[in-house]
């Protein structure tokens, strides 16, 4: 890891997207596979990268998924080094179609929605639908083809600006598919990986903590409202980080069990420590460094954009159905709760 701080310290190359390229170019953005016996590394250095950027690190996030999917599927990328966007969102207005030829070929017609970095990639994974109804499908794509549209122009964002998360439209551009219909979502990993997401979340937060705790050390004199703040977020990141290790650890013990409850519990844990690690600093610091500190300032803008990536009050439902029915289908209590110490 500190290897990757060295490295992230010393990137001087503007734009999220180049600064992802630097990483890929100088092996940074080879992690290990989640379920592959060293989880907590991988989530170390998403959050590790997060801490420093969050646009950075939704292209970083983004990238390092795509290889990991690519390597569940039994594929290498197809170009060395190549930077990969991963676009997995299906709102109804937006949906590419796979056609497939005689001869094999599979060419892809459509919008997708959701393109973080878009512009700035060489390829990109992406679900789409077959004309039978199947899918979704995954598909790996150059990005620098022909046929292919990037829209920006609604991108009207203040936080996370830098993604430009764009619409990209496709018009007969070849692809490859990339496992069966369905292996997108049916996988191990795909659950793995969103607890990835979580671990970004966990370490801007941590980064909001230590602007808190620098400022109060080179205080005169701490004041209560700071140790207050500092007392209530070592509270919530040292439970949420706890978290994140013993999921990491059911996951490296568990690699092809279905991970979704760890999923749902990381990363409503870690959407709702982000919120409030965010604002006990913010109330303790006064408006200072969210007009004068341009790091912090960006930061603070980012993070509530980001974590709204978290599907909220959806998921803390979907994860108290998965309780009930645990409870419903295992009466002799066979199966541990997770609430037991």
């Amino acid at each position: 890891m500190e290897r990757l701080q060295a490295a992230l310290a010393d990137l001087d190359v503007a734009g999220p997207a180049q600064r992802l390229r630097t990483l890929i170019q100088e092996g940074h953005a080879d992690l290990p596979p989640p379920g592959g016996g060293h989880t907590l590394m991988r989530w170390r250095a998403l959050s590790t990268v997060a801490a420093l950027d969050l646009s950075l690190v939704k292209l970083f996030e983004g990238h390092t998924d795509a290889l990991a999917v690519l390597a569940e599927a039994g594929h290498a990328p197809v170009q060395p080094e190549a930077a990969y966007g991963m676009w997995a969102a299906e709102p109804p207005h937006a949906r590419v179609r796979c056609q497939r030829s005689p001869t094999g070929g599979v060419s892809l017609t459509g919008t997708k929605a959701w393109c973080s970095g878009a512009a700035g990639l060489d390829r990109a994974l992406l679900t789409v639908w077959d004309e039978q109804g199947g899918g979704p499908w995954l598909a790996d794509v150059d990005l620098c083809q022909d046929g292919i549209t990037i829209n920006e122009a609604a991108w009207k964002a203040v936080g996370m600006s830098d993604t430009v998360s764009a619409e990209v439209r496709f018009e007969s551009v070849p692809a490859r598919l990339i496992g069966d219909g369905g292996f997108y979502l049916s996988r191990p990993g795909f659950w793995q990986g969103g607890i990835g997401i979580a671990a970004c979340w966990h370490g801007a937060a941590g980064a909001v903590a230590d602007a808190l705790l620098a400022q109060t050390v080179e205080a005169r004199e701490p004041g209560w409202h700071r140790l207050l703040a500092l007392g209530q977020i070592d509270r919530l990141l040292s439970a949420n980080a706890a978290l994140l290790r013993e999921a990491a650890d059911w996951i490296d013990h568990h690699p092809h069990a279905d991970a979704q409850d760890w999923a749902l519990r990381t990363r409503a844990a870690s959407d709702e420590a982000a919120q409030q690690v965010l604002r006990a600093a913010t109330r303790a610091m006064g408006a200072g460094p969210l007009c004068l500190d341009p790091r912090f300032a960006r930061l603070a803008a980012d993070l509530p954009v980001f974590i709204r990536q978290s599907h909220g009050d959806r998921d803390l439902v979907a994860l108290g159905e998965r309780a009930r029915h645990a409870a419903s289908t295992d009466t002799a209590r066979r199966v541990p709760s997770p609430w037991t110490l």
